[in-house]
């Protein structure tokens, strides 16, 4: 059999949409390997909370002007350049590939598959501390939903998600012991838990049970 015919049998696979280059981008992002990058993403976030919450615009107006900046910052950009002879570049190249959009619904996709499989494990485990855990996080989360608007959350979850990642690779030794410890502690509080309560209501149920 030729090296075509072979090709031509070849079964279909998969394609992988993960992206070595833009995880790339994230990684140095987060970690603030590119300092301009990072300014970028600090300065449009901090525009955008001023925007909307010191000044109270309203989110559509925002879009407008920002699209009202592109369109004039482009059309000022390629009649400079017809004016001064040069090549004006063709922005109607420019496009979302299929690839590109394929990889983003992935990428949401198994976000959410993520959240989900670890709410069921959550509700499945028989760990009541990890259980309660979990409910006073969401109540915690709930009430600081109460006291700010989603775009506060979002921005202050954007600055703290740019300052965790960095402290943590500059202190993460420290941040492991102190997690060993916290994970020793946990264990033995749970098996004094267990212990003086949980282990005698289950053999009370027990006995009752025999009685019966």
């Amino acid at each position: 059999m030729s090296a075509e015919a072979k090709q031509e049998t070849k079964p279909l696979t998969n394609p992988s949409y993960s992206s070595d280059v833009d995880d790339g981008v994230v990684k140095d992002v987060v970690l603030w390997r590119r300092k301009k990058l990072n300014a970028i993403v600090i300065v449009v976030a901090t525009a955008a909370w001023v925007l909307m919450e010191v000044f109270q615009f309203n989110f559509l107006t925002v879009i407008s002007w920002v699209a009202i900046l592109v369109v004039a910052s482009t059309f000022l950009y390629a009649n400079m350049l017809r004016l001064l002879g040069k090549e004006q570049p063709n922005f109607l190249r420019l496009e979302l590939s299929e690839e590109t959009t394929r990889r983003i619904a992935n990428e949401v996709r198994a976000w959410f598959e993520k959240i989900i499989r670890w709410l069921v494990l959550v509700s499945v485990r028989k760990e009541w501390p990890v259980f309660v855990g979990v409910v006073a996080g969401f109540l915690s989360l709930s009430y600081l939903g109460s006291c700010m608007d989603l775009l506060t959350v979002v921005y202050i979850g954007v600055l703290v998600g740019m300052a965790i990642p960095l402290t943590y690779v500059k202190n993460e030794d420290k941040i492991k012991r102190f997690g060993e410890w916290l994970r020793e502690k946990y264990k033995r509080c749970y098996e004094i838990i267990d212990e003086k309560t949980i282990h005698k209501i289950k053999s009370r149920i027990s006995k009752e049970k025999k009685i019966e």
